[in-house]
């Protein structure tokens, strides 16, 4: 959905170079989670890793969704999606 909705905004003359970074962004992004999750672990313990993982990321989501009501509005309009 995230795909479509960032294809469906973005001029037909930059959709190319959109997908790539968001493709390189999202592609990147397990790898450093993976990474930042190790040395929590490392540095305390397993649990704590997960715990406090799944605690940032609902607090990452809450500040988002506070922020930016139009993201949590965002519809996609059926006149222009086909």
């Amino acid at each position: 959905m995230r795909g479509t909705a960032i294809q469906l905004n973005t001029p037909d003359e930059l959709r190319g170079r959109v997908s790539a970074v968001n493709f390189l962004f999202i592609g990147a992004s397990n790898q450093l989670g993976a990474v930042e999750s190790g040395f929590v672990a490392a540095l305390t313990s397993a649990p704590f890793a997960v715990v406090s993982g799944g605690i940032g990321c609902l607090v990452v989501v809450a500040i988002v969704a506070a922020t930016l009501p139009a993201l949590r509005a965002y519809r996609i309009d059926h006149s222009t999606a086909g």
